[in-house]
C-alpha cells in the first residue's frame, strides 16, 4: 500500500523546515522541478503499489531523500539520516 506524501512538521518544531533554507538557495527550485515531476507520476506510483497491506513510506519522500544525498555527496542512507 503505498503512503501518503505528507510532513510532520509542527510535530518536532514550531518552525517550518522551509524557514531553515534561504529563500535564494537553489534547493528551493530543485524541490519545485522535482515535485512537478512527481505530481506527474503519480499514477504511476499508484499502479505500481498494492491496494491492501502495510502503508509504505511515500515514493516522494525516497525520491526527494536521495536526490538530496546526490547533491551532498552523501555516501549512504544511514549518514543521510544522520
Amino acid at each position: 500500500m503505498r503512503g501518503a506524501d505528507v510532513t510532520q512538521e509542527s510535530l518536532f518544531t514550531v518552525a517550518k523546515l522551509a524557514d531553515f533554507v534561504p529563500a535564494n538557495h537553489p534547493l528551493r527550485s530543485i524541490r519545485e522541478l522535482a515535485d512537478e515531476a512527481l505530481r506527474r507520476m503519480s499514477g504511476l506510483f499508484s499502479a505500481l503499489y498494492a491496494d491492501t497491506g502495510r502503508a509504505s513510506i511515500a515514493p516522494e519522500k525516497l525520491m526527494r531523500a536521495q536526490l538530496l544525498q546526490l547533491f551532498y555527496s552523501i555516501r549512504s542512507e544511514r549518514m543521510l539520516m544522520e
